[in-house]
C-alpha cells in the first residue's frame, strides 16, 4: 500500500513522489500536526470583556475556537496559528494579541 503525504514525512523521498501543490488528498490531517509551535504570538480571551456572541468561531482558518452549549469554549493553542483573525472580528475588544512564553 502506498505511504500518504504525511507518513512520507521525515523519510527519504524524492520530490517527484510527493503529491503535486493545490491538490486535495485528505481532510483534517491538521490534527495530526501541532502547528500551534508555528508562532510566537497567540490570542487571548478577556473573560469579562467577552459577551459570547461567538462571531470570533467562524472567521478562525484553523477551527481553533469551538462552541459547546452555545458557549464558546477555550482556544486550541495546538493548532493556533496567531492569524489574529479573531482579534479583528471581536467587536468588544476581548481578544489580544500576546507573546507567548517560553514555558
Amino acid at each position: 500500500m502506498a505511504k500518504s503525504d504525511l507518513e512520507k514525512l521525515g523519510s527519504d523521498v524524492a520530490w517527484q513522489d510527493v503529491t503535486r501543490g493545490n491538490t486535495i488528498v485528505g481532510s483534517g490531517t491538521t490534527r495530526e500536526f501541532n502547528t500551534g509551535d508555528w508562532t510566537n504570538v497567540a490570542p487571548v480571551i478577556d473573560e469579562e470583556k467577552c459577551k459570547q456572541c461567538l462571531l470570533c468561531v467562524p472567521v478562525c482558518p484553523d477551527s481553533c475556537i469551538a462552541v459547546q452549549d452555545n458557549k464558546r469554549q477555550p482556544i486550541d493553542y495546538d493548532h493556533c496559528k496567531g492569524c489574529g483573525i479573531c482579534v479583528k472580528a471581536c467587536p468588544f475588544n476581548a481578544i489580544t494579541m500576546e507573546v507567548k512564553s517560553n514555558e
